[in-house]
Parts: structure tokens; sequence; C-alpha cells
């Protein structure tokens, strides 16, 4: 039951901060809204892990994979990207489209078994579900 409130709660912050992010770039670009968000993000992270962490704060270098290391450049571009998605479509719209793309690409790392997660066999019902979400894309946006 935790693991379904905290990513009803990942939505719900990933919503705001996607548009406060769009607001700070009004005000300056998209690279220095970008900035600032990944200059924060440290000193927010830190900040929790002095008083919360347990662990050495050097523990990721034990990652088997070391390119996995990369997950904060590709975060650097996944604000790029929802900031000029908001922008140009608003933040229901582009969100909607954003879930589609997380939803689909989750599966198919999943199908595959791709990044060390356990690969789980295709379902011809999970493709009628993604068909459903295009259809309710369209409806709201009608």
């Amino acid at each position: 039951m935790s693991s379904i409130l905290f990513a009803l709660l990942a939505g719900l912050l990933m919503s705001i901060q996607g548009v406060f992010n769009t607001r700070v770039m009004d005000s300056s670009s998209i690279w220095t809204a970008n900035s600032w968000v990944f200059f924060l993000l440290p000193l927010g992270s830190i900040g929790v892990w002095f008083f919360a962490g347990q662990e050495n704060l050097l523990s990721v270098f034990n990652v088997s994979n070391k390119l996995y290391l990369f997950g904060g450049v590709i975060g650097a571009f996944i604000t790029f990207t929802v900031i000029q998605g908001i922008s140009g479509l608003g933040p229901a719209y582009a969100t909607m489209l954003i879930l589609l793309a997380q939803i689909v690409v989750s599966y198919l790392i999943e199908v595959f078994g791709l990044f060390g997660t356990e690969k789980i066999g295709f379902e011809w019902i999970k493709l009628i579900g993604v068909a459903l979400m295009v259809a309710g894309i369209i409806v709201f946006n009608k």
C-alpha cells in the first residue's frame, strides 16, 4: 500500500515540478532553469542524507554497471524535455504524453529484461491498455 502512495506522490510532485521549472524558464532560459534545478538537487539530497542517511555517501560507486551512474545526466535532459513539453502543450497534455511514453518504455524494459530488471513475458492485454490510454488522450483533448 505504501508503494502505491509513493507512486501517486511521485506523480503529484513531478507535475508540480514540471510547472515550477517551466515558470523559472519564463524569466531566464531553459538551460539556466535546468542548471538551477540540478544545482539545488544535490543540496537537497545531501541535506536529507545528512539527517536520514546511514550509508557511506560514496557507496553509489559500488554499483555493478558504472553506466547507471549517469542517471543524473539523463535527469538533465528529462527536465529539459518536460519544460519544453509543458511550455508548448500545457501541463495536462504534456503529462499525458509523458506518462504514455513512460509506460511503453518501462514495459519494454521489463519484457526484454533490460538494465538488470526481471524479464517478464509479453501480454497482449497490456497492448490493449496502451491503446486505451491513447484513446483517452484523444478524447481528453477533444
